[in-house]
């Protein structure tokens, strides 16, 4: 029987739970509506199918990579479907599919939840951030005494 050392018994264990956290559903859905784009796109495309072009000018902030890469990101899961219709110039239309309108309740419940809580995450961090401070204290100096 082969000695393990801590240091590998730590990264055996490491690696064993990675595994199962890239594994678990949960983890992986969380993983995907977590992207900084995603919310906002499956929110565009609940309202029916839109271009390329429609969603581009709807979501100013991102740029032309990002928004490419997460619709290619959610087609390839299945919440979203790509039709390119030929013509010139060619046209792309985007929608949710079943599976990505199932995901339409669960993030009207984040956002609604969101909406009602973010007052009270913004007071929990301020508090937190308050009892953390450093205390100000008095820099000048102060002559000690018989000097």
């Amino acid at each position: 029987m082969t000695t393990r050392t801590a240091a590998q018994r730590r990264a055996e264990s490491r690696i064993s739970y990675q595994s199962r956290f890239t594994a678990c559903p949960t983890n992986r859905l969380l993983d995907r509506i977590g992207d900084k784009w995603v919310a906002v796109l499956l929110n565009e495309l609940a309202e029916g199918p839109r271009r390329y072009g429609e969603l581009a000018a709807a979501i100013a902030g991102a740029s032309q990579k990002m928004l490419t890469e997460t619709l290619r990101h959610l087609e390839r899961d299945g919440l979203v479907s790509r039709t390119v219709t030929p013509a010139v110039p060619v046209r792309v239309d985007y929608a949710l599919t079943p599976l990505g309108q199932s995901l339409l309740p669960l993030m009207r419940a984040v956002t609604r939840w969101a909406d009602e809580h973010a007052e009270d995450i913004d007071t929990a961090n301020e508090a937190y951030d308050a009892a953390r401070a450093p205390e100000v204290t008095d820099r000048r100096r102060v002559p000690l005494p018989g000097r």
